[in-house]
């Protein structure tokens, strides 16, 4: 009798422990001050500064939590000149390689106190 009641309080205790795999991903609160939340709503709505094409500003309520918003622009609209530009600064050329540099012309004795003996 006393064997079967050291077993089951041996099971009490194994029961009021959490398993030793579990890990909570959130310890406290401070952990969404080191990163964004990753939610895919948020509960409540947020200020937000909205720009406009024309450039006027308007504040609304949004459901992330942004700064700004700026719509898109159109760029079917603009002069075939515009939008020409805006094209090539939203992607660049591609670098030109540029010539590598040769030994030839550096005298060496000048930087002879930098090597190691």
């Amino acid at each position: 009798m006393a064997a079967l009641g050291q077993a089951l309080s041996a099971l009490r205790l194994c029961a009021k422990l959490p398993p030793p795999t579990t890990t909570s991903a959130r310890t406290n609160s401070n952990r969404a001050a080191i990163s964004h939340l990753h939610r895919q709503l948020y509960g409540r709505l947020y200020p937000v500064l909205l720009v406009k094409l024309d450039g006027s500003t308007v504040r609304l309520r949004y459901r992330e939590p942004k700064r700004i918003l700026m719509l898109p622009l159109d760029s079917s609209t603009l002069p075939e000149a515009q939008r020409k530009a805006r094209l090539r600064r939203q992607f660049p050329s591609k670098p030109k390689a540029g010539t590598e540099e040769t030994f030839e012309g550096i005298d060496l004795g000048t930087y002879k106190r930098f090597w190691k003996k």
